[in-house]
Formats: structure tokens, C-alpha cells, sequence
């Protein structure tokens, strides 16, 4: 009895330890696509080799949420996926944790982190993932002639039918002066200068009562799909995924494209910070980065992933590295969006975006 006993407390105390040491994170994203890339890439792969729980859950970006967790003291968030000017405005405002980039892992030729990611994607509070890209998608059956301009997005005579675009002022301002004709180079010099705020807002107009706004990642290629508009801006990654996985009749114009980054960062506050940490070092290593592309066309941020991209996770046809947005051809009249110029002009030029939505 006593044997049967210490056995029972024997394996109690294994129970316990197993539970102890395992543990849960919740990894924020924006859903759909590349979500389903992050969970196959990268949750699925930490959850087995660390014994750990990945809970995943959807918003649709902005530092809001997360900042109403920390200052309430109630983290529950542990790893967001974030756009590179909320990675920076919220490093300034002291609401995420700094991240040390020596600790992440080398690349396998043993060229440093710090050599290996491209520029940008390691900051003080935040670690790249994809290069992706705000882009727009048009329904084939719609058109005998393709548009194949930012100019022809604005044009509803031509290429008549609604436009969907996102609700929000970024990308879509510097989308509106490049379909007035101003070069991509010239983009920002413009949006400085109060002239060139009012001349996208001017281009805006002249299509707003054609406009259906969309907030999330997964609206503009369902809105494409159901017919409700003939053109759309989106993602590059979530229309990539209509076309290949859904089979859907959708062309896509890179001409104007705004492309950027987005990178794990960590709550101030976390509970699980040293688990969350562990994740995004698992998560941004090179092979990690490989995997991921292979199910949705945003490019790696780091130089030793773009060798091992190899093709479509369900159509070995495809090869992935032809469509990221970084290749010579979608890079031709392309525009990086300018995190400062957001992390400054982002609330003013946001308010005024809003006051026009209004009108």
C-alpha cells in the first residue's frame, strides 16, 4: 500500500511538474491567410518542440487594445503581429518590451541575426517577419481590357464598376497621388507639404461614392468574389490566396504598390514574456521564415530564407519566390511605406481621413 501510495504521489508530482513547466501564449495576427501560414509555419512547429499551448486570435492592427491592456495592468496578450510604424510609435510610448536581437538565432552559415535580417526589421521593441505589400486586385470576367495603372484604379469611366478600399488613411493617400501621376520617388516630398495632403484627398474625391470600405485582411477578396466591387485594394498575400488555393478569376496590378513590413513584438506586462520571447526567436529563424513562405507570398525578412523558399504548399507548380513582392518587375514604380512619416503625421493625418469619411 504504502509502494502504491508513493507511486500515486510519484505521479501526481509528475503531473504537476508537466503542468507547471508547460505553458500557454496568445499570438495575435490579422487573420485569415496569413494566419493560417503563422499556425502552420510557426505555432504548430513551437507547440511541439516546447510542449506549449499557442492560442491565436484575429484583430485588425493599431496599437489600441494593446495599450488598453497595459495600462489597465491586464495583459492577456503575449506576441502582435504589428505594422512597423506601430512597432515604433509603441516602443516610444513604453508599451512594449524591448527585445535584445543578439539573442535571436544566427543564420545557418552563422552569419549573425543582426547581419541576416534586412534593414529595419530589428528594433528596439520588435522583430521582423514578412515583407508584404498593400496592392490591388481586379475581377477578370469584368474587363475586356486589364488595367495595369495605380491611375486606372481611379478611373471609373474606363473601368467602371465600385472600388473597395481600406479604411484608414495610410497607403491609401499615397495610392491617391500616385493615380494623379506622381512618380513613386516623389510620394512623400509631397505628402510633407500641405499642397500635397489636399491634392490626395482632391484624387480621393473623385471617387468616393464608388468606394466600399473594407477594415479587414479577409473583406477585399470576399468582396471581389460576391461581385460588390469590380476592383479592390488588398493585400498582396490574401488575393495571392483566392488566386492559388480558391481558384478564383482575379488579375493584380503591382504599379503603385506600397509595400512594407510587420513584426512580433511583445505587451509590456506580458505574463508569458520569457515563453513569448522563445516563440518569436523560434518563430523569425531562418528556416521558419522559409516555411512560412510557402504558403503565402510574403517575402522573408531575412537574406538566408529567400535561398530555401521553395513552392505552393498544395501546388508544387508554383514557385513562391516568382511572387513576392520584391521581385524586379513588382518593384518597378513601388513605394515603401515611410514609418516616420506615419509614426509623426499618422493621428493628424488619420483625424482628417475620418473628417473626410464623414462629409
Amino acid at each position: 500500500m504504502k509502494f502504491l501510495n508513493l507511486i500515486a504521489v510519484t505521479v501526481s508530482a509528475l503531473v504537476v511538474a508537466t503542468v507547471a513547466t508547460a505553458g500557454s501564449i496568445t499570438v495575435v495576427s490579422w487573420g485569415g491567410a496569413y494566419t493560417k501560414s503563422q499556425v502552420e509555419a510557426y505555432h504548430k512547429p513551437w507547440a511541439k518542440k516546447t510542449g506549449n499551448t499557442v492560442v491565436s486570435e484575429d484583430y485588425s492592427g493599431g496599437l489600441a487594445e494593446v495599450k488598453a491592456q497595459v495600462e489597465s495592468g491586464n495583459v492577456t496578450w503575449d506576441v502582435v503581429d504589428v505594422e512597423l510604424s506601430d512597432a515604433l510609435q509603441g516602443c516610444d510610448e513604453g508599451i512594449l518590451e524591448v527585445i535584445d536581437p543578439s539573442t535571436l538565432p544566427a543564420a545557418p552559415d552563422g552569419t549573425p541575426a543582426t547581419d541576416d535580417f534586412m534593414d529595419g526589421a530589428l528594433q528596439e521593441c520588435a522583430v521582423g517577419n514578412i515583407v508584404w505589400s498593400t496592392i490591388y486586385a481586379y475581377d477578370k470576367t469584368k474587363f475586356d481590357t486589364a488595367p495595369t495603372t495605380m491611375a486606372d484604379f481611379f478611373d471609373v469611366e474606363k473601368f467602371p464598376g465600385k472600388r473597395g478600399m481600406r479604411k484608414l488613411g495610410k497607403a491609401m493617400l499615397e495610392m491617391a497621388l500616385m493615380g494623379d501621376g506622381v512618380p513613386a520617388s516623389e510620394v512623400y516630398d509631397l505628402l510633407n507639404t500641405p499642397a500635397g495632403v489636399d491634392r490626395a484627398f482632391a484624387k480621393l474625391d473623385t471617387i468616393k461614392d464608388h468606394v466600399v470600405w473594407w477594415e479587414a485582411g479577409a473583406q477585399p477578396p470576399q468582396l471581389l468574389a460576391d461581385g460588390e466591387v469590380t476592383m479592390t485594394i488588398v493585400w498582396n498575400g490574401r488575393i495571392f490566396n483566392a488566386i492559388a488555393a480558391e481558384g478564383q478569376p482575379f488579375g493584380l496590378v503591382w504599379d503603385g504598390q506600397v509595400y512594407d513590413l510587420d513584426l512580433f513584438v511583445i505587451p509590456k506586462g506580458s505574463k508569458n514574456k520569457e515563453a513569448a520571447l522563445d516563440f518569436i526567436r523560434f518563430s523569425t529563424d531562418t528556416k521558419r521564415l522559409a516555411d512560412q513562405a510557402s504558403w503565402i507570398n510574403y517575402g522573408p525578412v531575412r537574406n538566408s530564407s529567400i535561398p530555401m523558399i521553395g513552392t505552393y504548399h498544395s501546388d508544387s507548380s508554383i514557385n513562391m519566390v516568382d511572387h513576392m513582392p520584391t521581385t524586379e518587375a513588382a518593384l518597378k514604380n513601388a513605394l515603401q511605406n515611410d514609418f516616420m512619416f506615419w509614426a509623426d503625421n499618422g493621428e493628424e493625418l488619420n483625424e482628417r481621413f475620418n473628417a473626410w469619411l464623414a462629409k
